[in-house]
C-alpha cells in the first residue's frame, strides 16, 4: 500500500511539473520528518532536477546534522543558505522602530520573530526556485493543514503540497519505506522556531489525537475542543486573501 501511494505521489509530481512548464522541484530541508519525506519524493520524481535547501537560523545543531543525513540518504542535490545574520538585521531594525514608536509588544515578540524566520525561508526558496525554474514544494501534512499549524506566507507559502492529504502516522510510514534515517522517524516534531520548541507543546494536543479526530474516531473532549478551535481560528490561512468586490 505504501509503495503504491508513494509511486502515485511521484507520478503526480512529474505531471504537475510538466503542466506548469517548469524544470523541477525545490524544497526546504529542516531535519524533520515531513521535509525528509518530501526530499526523498522529489528526488525520486526528478533525480537530476530536484534541490534541497538547508536554511540554518540559530538552528539546533542536531537538526542540521539530520538535514545532512537526509541529503545523503535521498541523494538529492543541496544548497545551504545561512539566514542568521539576515534575520538579526531585519528583526533588529523592526524591533528598534517599534520601540521608538512605543508600539513594541514584548508578549508578541516570540511569535513575530518565529513567523519572520518562516517567511525568510519562504523568500529564500522562491529566490532559489526562480534561478532554477523550479516549483517550491511544501511539507505540510493533513494534521498541520487542518489545524493551521503553519506560518501564513511562510512555510504555508508554496506552489504544491504532496503530503497535505496524509496523516502524520502515514507520513511516518512513507518515511520508513523511503529510507528516512531512524533518528528522524523517532524525533519529536519541531518547526525550529525557537530553542526547545516542539509542535505538540505549541498545539496543545498530539498528532496522534489530531490523526484520530480526522479519521472520525473518538478522542477526549478537551482535545476535540482544541482541534476545532485551531481549525476555526486559522481558516484565513487556508484561503486566498479576503477580497472586496464592488457592486455590479
Amino acid at each position: 500500500m505504501v509503495e503504491k501511494v508513494t509511486n502515485e505521489i511521484v507520478q503526480w509530481l512529474r505531471n504537475t511539473v510538466r503542466e506548469a512548464g517548469v524544470h523541477g522541484l525545490v524544497t526546504g530541508v529542516s531535519g524533520g520528518l515531513d521535509s525528509a519525506v518530501v526530499a526523498h519524493l522529489i528526488q525520486r520524481a526528478f533525480p537530476g532536477n530536484s534541490l534541497a535547501v538547508i536554511m540554518p537560523l540559530n538552528s539546533n545543531p542536531e537538526d542540521m546534522e539530520h538535514a545532512e543525513k537526509v541529503i545523503k540518504t535521498s541523494g538529492i542535490s543541496r544548497v545551504s543558505v545561512d539566514l542568521t545574520a539576515t534575520h538579526q538585521t531585519m528583526y533588529g531594525q523592526i524591533k528598534e522602530k517599534l520601540q521608538e514608536n512605543n508600539t513594541y509588544q514584548p508578549q508578541r515578540d516570540q511569535m513575530a520573530d518565529a513567523n519572520l524566520r518562516a517567511r525568510l525561508r519562504m523568500s529564500t526558496l522562491y529566490t532559489v526556485a526562480a534561478h532554477y525554474g523550479y516549483l517550491v514544494t511544501g511539507t505540510d501534512n493533513a494534521a498541520e493543514w487542518y489545524t493551521g499549524y503553519f506560518t501564513k506566507h511562510g512555510d504555508g507559502g508554496v506552489d504544491i503540497l504532496p503530503l497535505v492529504d496524509f496523516l502524520k502516522h502515514e507520513v511516518k510510514e512513507m518515511g520508513e519505506y523511503l529510507g528516512v534515517p531512524q533518528e528522524i522517524l523517532d524525533k519529536q516534531p519541531s518547526a525550529d522556531l525557537w530553542e526547545g520548541q516542539t509542535d505538540e507543546a505549541e498545539l496543545g494536543t498530539t498528532y496522534a489525537k489530531i490523526d484520530a479526530y480526522l479519521k472520525g474516531e473518538d478522542i477526549p473532549e478537551k482535545d476535540k475542543e482544541i482541534i476545532q478551535q485551531l481549525h476555526s481560528r486559522t481558516a484565513h490561512k487556508r484561503n486566498l486573501a479576503k477580497q472586496f468586490h464592488r457592486p455590479r
